[in-house]
């Protein structure tokens, strides 16, 4: 791709051309609101672990904590180290890390996230504008080919 965007006059196209058009749009804001919903559940993920990263840290004398065995099972435990949490950077790898590092990663990452979002939020209002004019011009063209019929 040489980065140049190409503009079409959508009053040219005929009603088949832009009704593929309308439904290419479609699957990409249904794509785009997928991956919103994703972006937005990995950010809540991060703040979850950013609360609980700065519990640790602001009980640091308290070494009892509950270690689930299941989803609704849970155990008394006693930690070894308080200084350290394990932190999962990625594709199942833990990195062990004092809670002042702990809790930046995940600040950045929560940060990250958001940014990340207001961008994706920009392009599917952008996306969602485009379809309701080739909505728009496509019954217009519908429309006025009824029109010529009668």
């Amino acid at each position: 791709m040489s980065g140049k965007q190409e503009t079409v006059n959508l009053e040219s196209l005929d009603p088949q051309q832009l009704s593929q058009i309308k439904k290419q749009l479609d699957e990409e804001l249904e794509h785009l609101t997928s991956s919103f919903t994703q972006l937005h559940a990995a950010q809540a993920k991060f703040r979850d672990c950013l609360r609980c990263v700065q519990a640790r840290s602001a009980s640091q004398s308290s070494k009892s904590v509950l270690v689930p065995l299941t989803n609704s099972l849970y155990v008394n435990g006693d930690l070894t180290d308080t200084e350290t949490v394990l932190v999962d950077v990625g594709t199942g790898f833990l990195v062990e890390k004092k809670l002042k590092s702990a809790e930046k990663f995940y600040d950045g990452k929560v940060e990250e996230l958001g940014a990340n979002l207001k961008d994706l939020e920009l392009i599917v209002q952008r996306k969602q504008t485009n379809a309701r004019t080739v909505e728009e011009i496509l019954r217009q063209k519908l429309m006025a080919a009824q029109g010529s019929q009668s």
